[in-house]
């Protein structure tokens, strides 16, 4: 990633600048000379070396390095969990050692402890310092022209609606999932891979959990012939296998599964027998 423009709330390769008895001093550009403390400093670093860093605010508003990994970064989405609330708002652990901040203004209904939310995260303008906001409908794009049908998406699971799923697309899009063309189980804060199924005419985005089934099955043949050899040569996911185990595996139906062990069946690509399915 370039260096060149230094932000809070990202994570950037930075060069070591000078060492001190508490830590080492970074190039930001921007941002000028940022702290990494030395307990966070890897051993052996020296001067001019790069060291990864993701940038955020100390108590007092200074810029500060940490090589711990935050679960969400400005502009990103996350599912976290409500460790504490105060009178000013929650705070949710981002797996570093000062909390992520959510105000009040920026929840929907007041957030418990023990509780998890999808957020998204952003830099307060006032304090730059990284906080959090659950009003997803108020920050994420709800329509897009960008988007082609059958394209492979991230999808973050955040609302249940009479229709079917919300989701956040790639951390920028929302868009819906179909209640009645979802077969698994689909749990709030879940990531799972999607696909744009289309844009309607009001540029809002409809999605799908698997391609069609032509597209599907050719990509599910490719997927059990692999399984196939880090597994030497044999599986015992044959076509009586539980769908269950299928989906765990493949997270497929098993109607798709059999129609694909057919074709490569005929294809003399695999052997089907009463126990096991093997590669010829």
């Amino acid at each position: 990633m370039s260096t060149e423009i230094v932000e809070i709330g990202k994570i950037y390769e930075l060069e070591v600048l000078k060492e001190v008895d508490f830590g080492v001093y970074l190039d930001a550009k921007g941002l000028g000379e940022i702290l990494l403390p030395k307990r966070y400093v890897p051993k052996g670093t020296a001067v001019g070396d790069n060291v990864e860093v993701f940038i955020y605010t100390d108590s007092e508003d200074r810029p500060i390095a940490t090589t711990q990994e935050p679960y969400v970064i400005v502009d990103e989405c996350a599912c976290l969990k409500a460790v504490d609330v105060n009178h000013a708002g929650a705070f949710l652990d981002w797996g570093l050692q000062k909390d992520l901040f959510v105000p009040f203004s920026e929840q929907n209904g007041r957030m418990e402890v023990g509780k998890h939310y999808v957020i998204t995260a952003y830099v307060d303008t006032l304090t730059n310092r990284v906080a959090g906001s659950a009003k997803l409908d108020d920050i994420l794009c709800e329509t897009s022209v960008y988007f082609k049908p059958k394209q492979e998406v991230d999808l973050l699971i955040y609302d249940f609606t009479d229709l079917g799923y919300k989701a956040v697309i790639n951390d920028t899009h929302m868009g819906l999932v179909y209640k009645n063309e979802v077969f698994q189980t689909l749990k709030y804060g879940q990531r799972v891979k999607g696909y744009i199924k289309g844009i309607r005419d009001d540029k809002k985005i409809d999605l799908m959990l698997q391609l069609p089934s032509a597209d599907t099955r050719d990509d599910l043949m490719t997927k059990i012939v692999e399984h196939l050899k880090a597994n030497g040569g044999t599986s015992p996911l044959n076509d009586k296998a539980k769908p269950d185990d299928i989906y765990q595996t493949f997270k497929v139906s098993k109607a798709n599964y059999k129609r694909a062990l057919g074709r490569l069946y005929k294809q003399k690509t695999i052997n089907i027998d009463k126990t096991a399915i093997t590669l010829l």
